[in-house]
């Protein structure tokens, strides 16, 4: 069977996704059970994988889909302890005294926090904490997930530790003997090339956030809101960046998002307390009142504001189990530390699996769902509550991840069986190649552009950037190679279209969802990524076009093009939107003034 018909074939199980669960917005629940039919007919019939390879995949993806429910528990649960505990009520009291304005909220939370927690735990955590934080402080659900979703992107390449460039990259190219004694060489150099490539393609992820946020879930449905705080959203997306580049230069792959995301939390946070580049009060944007929300934004989550028993919470004791998450994180990452190979040493497993060679795991105590159950324990200490508050945070963490579990049971599953379809009597690799291979053969010399676009389709495929790494950075080095180019590059352009990939993940935005309670909706959040994801994919990709080609074709080629088209067309809209946003306050204060005037008058 031919190439193109090959990757034609491997591509049904992502379009039957993009029409039913994206296109006809069917909930996953219904749309992912399709897809995986199709896997399952294309693995057995097409590409003559043994019945016991599919069904072990399909095993694998159910023990996977546990070990997520695990963690949506715990982060349910932490949220909930809070809730009850009053530390929530505090937590929010906090963020309003330091804005009211929830552009400015969504910056700090989702994309300073979030970038911190990926790079402590990574593999959707920032989702299980932020979007449920998000909720708390009073967003509704779908425009908390969405925020969570744009942030999966720039600090993604080096979240758990490094994990997705020191494991997925390193495991991907030491398939090839010889590169392999190379490798350990090589990741810093790629580290850093990601670094740049994400400084450059996230400078304007803060700023797509709060705009999608105003556009969707505004009163006024207008990005114009969102973008008159541009110069806000620019200040946090390089307080997180500059120091994500230094470190990624200087200590490696390990600490980027974790100490960019920490160095510009402290920032950001102080220069807001300052009123440093941050809206007049009087123009502090609100979500519209509850009761007028659209339907379809909120989840089955209720989160209710209620106050410590004593009146009053200080903000330490408030933050106190936050503070220990992201502690524990920390210390059960580090390689230099012992505590994570004690932790991993504890893995439940089904080994070999009908005989295929498939192993399902789960490191139960290595998970994050563990430190979150472990907290949400010393919460109820630290927080002083009551046995009965308790019961009922975990009653209702309960309720809610049973809730979310028909739709992941079917998600992992397929994607566990795409990947899984290699070494069938039929001879082709496993979809996710065949796939690229079509499209490395049809594109030729503008492969770099495409390359992160492959990046984010593994991503979408697996839901981790790790395993899109995995599979890709062989295939992405061999095609660099092949072009003539310096395949460093197509790598690091691999890993960072991977990491964009998470913005339209599947699975993680099902997870996503589950936190708070949203279920159904998950097509609607991916329409509302996906033009970000493309943004993102594009840019980078043009920058790296550009610069593998440049000693070749000079600085005036396809891909510097794009990259300024898309720079100029950012910065007419910043300007358009904002001219708009003065004109329309302008006016505001004259129809006030005519009104004054005609009273006194009167």
């Amino acid at each position: 069977m031919s190439t193109g018909m090959l990757s034609l074939l491997s591509l049904l199980p992502i379009i039957a996704v993009g029409i039913f669960l994206v296109g006809l917005r069917w909930p996953a629940s219904k749309a992912m059970p399709i897809s995986y039919l199709i896997a399952v007919g294309l693995a057995i019939f097409v590409w003559k994988v043994p019945g016991a390879n599919v069904a072990a995949a399909s095993i694998n993806g159910l023990v996977v889909a546990f070990t997520l429910l695990y963690i949506i528990f715990g982060a349910i649960l932490l949220l909930n302890t809070l809730q009850e505990s009053g530390g929530l009520s505090a937590i929010r009291q906090g963020f309003t005294d330091i804005s009211k304005d929830r552009r400015i909220q969504v910056i700090i939370v989702a994309w300073l926090f979030g970038s911190f927690i990926e790079g402590a735990s990574g593999f959707g955590t920032p989702a299980a904490v932020a979007v449920p934080l998000l909720v708390g402080l009073g967003f509704p659900a779908m425009a908390a997930v969405v925020a969570g979703m744009v942030i999966q992107s720039t600090p993604v390449s080096f979240g758990a530790v490094g994990t997705p460039i020191l494991v997925g990259v390193g495991t991907g190219l030491s398939a090839d003997e010889t590169i392999a004694e190379n490798v350990a060489a090589l990741l810093p150099v790629i580290g850093s090339k990601v670094a740049l490539l994400h400084m450059i393609a996230g400078t304007l992820v803060p700023l797509f956030v709060v705009a999608l946020m105003t556009r969707f879930f505004g009163k006024n449905k207008s990005f114009t809101e969102g973008i008159k705080v541009w110069k806000f959203a620019l200040f946090a997306s390089f307080a997180m960046t500059v120091p994500y580049l230094i470190v990624a230069n200087t200590l490696g792959p390990e600490f980027p998002s974790m100490i960019g995301g920490l160095v510009g939390l402290a920032i950001v946070v102080f220069a807001a307390k300052k009123g440093f580049l941050m809206p007049p009060k009087e123009e502090a944007w609100d979500f519209d009142e509850k009761s007028k929300w659209d339907p379809e934004w909120t989840g089955k989550l209720e989160i209710n504001i209620i106050p410590h028993k004593n009146g009053s919470m200080s903000m330490i004791r408030a933050w106190l189990p936050y503070i220990l998450v992201g502690i524990f994180l920390v210390l059960t990452r580090l390689k230099t530390l012992p505590i994570m190979a004690w932790l991993k040493s504890v893995v439940l497993k089904i080994e070999n699996i009908f005989g295929s060679g498939i192993t399902a795991s789960f490191e139960i105590l290595y998970s994050p769902g563990t430190i979150f159950i472990l907290v949400s324990a010393l919460a109820f200490f630290i927080h002083g509550m009551g046995g009965s508050a308790y019961k009922r945070a975990w009653s209702q963490s309960a309720k809610t991840t049973v809730a979310a579990s028909t739709a992941l049971i079917f998600t992992v599953p397929m994607v566990q069986v795409f990947l899984n379809s290699g070494g069938g009597a039929a001879g082709y690799e496993r979809m996710p190649i065949e796939l690229a291979n079509g499209i490395a053969a049809l594109v030729g010399e503008f492969w770099p552009i495409f390359s992160t676009f492959i990046g984010g389709l593994g991503a979408f495929i697996a839901g981790s950037n790790t395993v899109s790494n995995m599979m890709f950075a062989l295939f992405q080095y061999d095609v660099g190679s092949q072009i003539g180019v310096d395949a460093t590059w197509i790598v690091a352009l691999q890993a960072v279209g991977g990491a964009a990939g998470n913005m339209i993940c599947v699975h993680n935005v099902v997870a996503a969802s589950a936190v708070v309670g949203l279920y159904g909706k998950e097509g609607v959040v991916i329409r509302k990524t996906l033009f970000p994801f493309t943004y993102y994919a594009l840019l980078a990709g043009s920058v790296g076009y550009s610069i593998v080609w440049y000693s070749q074709k000079g600085i005036l080629n396809i891909g510097s093009f794009i990259a300024v088209a898309i720079a100029v067309s950012a910065v007419y809209i910043i300007a358009t939107n904002n001219r708009r946003g003065e004109f329309t306050s302008q006016s505001k204060i004259l129809k006030r003034y005519k009104r004054l005037k005609s009273f006194n008058q009167y």
